[in-house]
């Protein structure tokens, strides 16, 4: 697990697990068709990741599959990372 797949994975179980919560999460476990993150849950995230690493997430990019676990979240992150900031 790379460092923005910890970040994340500790954002969601301090944030979304109640305490506890002995479910097991991974960077693979579902995470809105599994049931811990919610449609608003997913906004606060989104809004968390574009602070923390000062990207904008697209409303179009922001999709349940996108959030659906920890793994496919970095790999979004990544990539708009990588994208010229647009304002």
């Amino acid at each position: 697990m790379d460092e923005l797949e910890k970040v994340i994975l500790d954002y969601v179980r301090k944030e979304y697990l109640e305490e506890g919560d002995e479910r097991e999460l991974g960077v693979a476990t579902p995470l809105i068709t599994g049931g811990i993150v919610d449609s608003f849950s997913m906004v606060s995230l989104k809004r968390f990741l574009e602070r923390k690493y000062v990207i904008r997430i697209p409303d179009a990019e922001a999709t349940p599959a996108a959030f659906d676990s920890v793994r496919a979240i970095a790999e979004l992150v990544e990539k708009l990372r990588g994208a010229p900031a647009t304002a």
